[in-house]
C-alpha cells in the first residue's frame, strides 16, 4: 500500500472465536486494511455486511445462523463492488461451486496457513481471484465433472433454509415458529425440496447437508 491510498474496510465472518481475533491481530497490524466489523454468526454478520459495505470479507462457509453460501446469495447483488474470500477448514466440489456461483472471488483452506491467506487476501483487494493450493486442486475436478452440480441450486432461499433446519434436527413446528410462517407451508416446502433434490428422509437430507457445508458437524454433536 502506497502511502496516500486508503485502507481496504474489511470485515471478518468467522464463528471460531480463536482464529477470528487471531485474524484481526493479524490484519489489524496491515496498514492495508482497517477492520470494520467482525461476526460468529451468519444472520447478524449478512446484515453487518449490508450495513456497513465493506470492500472486503473474509468468510467461513459453515456459521450458526446461516452458512457463507446464504450470506453471499443474500449480499452480492446489493454489493456488487466487495471482494470476498471464503476462510474455511472444510472444502469439497461441490462446497467451492456454491461459493464461486454465488459470488466469491477466492477460497483458501484453513489448513494451508497464514501466509497463503494474507496472499489470498492481498490478491481478492486488488481485483483478482485466488484459491489455496487444496481448493485448485477440487477445482479440476469441479470443471472435470460433468454432472450438473449437487442440487442445492435448485432451491428456493426459503427451502434451503428448511433444508438446513431440518438438517439441524428442528421440527416441522418448530420451523414453521422460527420462519414465521404455517405449518403447512413449511411441509409445502420440504415436500419441493425433497423431490427436487430425491432425499425422501431427514438422515439423508441431513448427510446431504453436511456433504455440501451447508451444516457444521457441530450442529450434530
Amino acid at each position: 500500500m502506497t502511502p496516500t491510498s486508503t485502507p481496504k474496510r474489511i470485515i471478518i465472518v468467522e464463528d471460531h472465536t480463536a482464529i477470528r481475533e487471531m485474524l484481526a491481530e493479524i490484519l489489524k497490524v496491515d496498514p492495508a486494511y482497517k477492520i470494520v466489523g467482525e461476526s460468529g454468526e451468519g444472520l447478524q454478520a449478512c446484515q453487518l455486511c449490508l450495513d456497513l459495505k465493506p470492500d472486503l470479507i473474509v468468510l467461513d462457509a459453515r456459521l450458526p445462523g446461516l452458512s457463507g453460501v446464504d450470506i453471499l446469495r443474500r449480499i452480492s447483488k446489493q454489493l456488487k463492488a466487495t471482494r470476498v474470500m471464503v476462510f474455511s477448514a472444510y472444502e469439497s466440489p461441490a462446497l467451492v461451486r456454491e461459493m464461486l456461483e454465488a459470488g466469491a472471488h477466492g477460497f483458501v483452506e484453513k489448513t494451508a496457513g497464514l501466509g497463503e491467506f494474507k496472499k489470498g487476501l492481498e490478491t481478492i483487494a486488488h481485483g483478482g481471484t485466488y484459491f489455496g493450493p487444496g481448493v485448485a486442486a477440487l477445482l479440476r475436478t469441479v470443471v472435470a465433472n460433468k454432472n450438473p452440480g449437487s442440487g442445492i441450486e435448485t432451491l428456493t432461499d426459503r427451502e434451503r433454509e428448511i433444508l438446513k433446519l431440518v438438517a439441524e434436527s428442528y421440527s416441522t413446528k418448530e420451523i414453521a415458529q422460527k420462519l414465521g410462517i404455517s405449518v403447512k407451508t413449511v411441509d409445502n416446502h420440504r415436500t419441493n425440496l425433497m423431490r427436487k433434490l430425491d432425499l425422501h428422509d431427514v438422515a439423508s437430507l441431513t448427510r446431504y447437508s453436511l456433504e455440501i457445508g451447508l451444516i457444521d458437524h457441530r450442529a450434530q454433536s
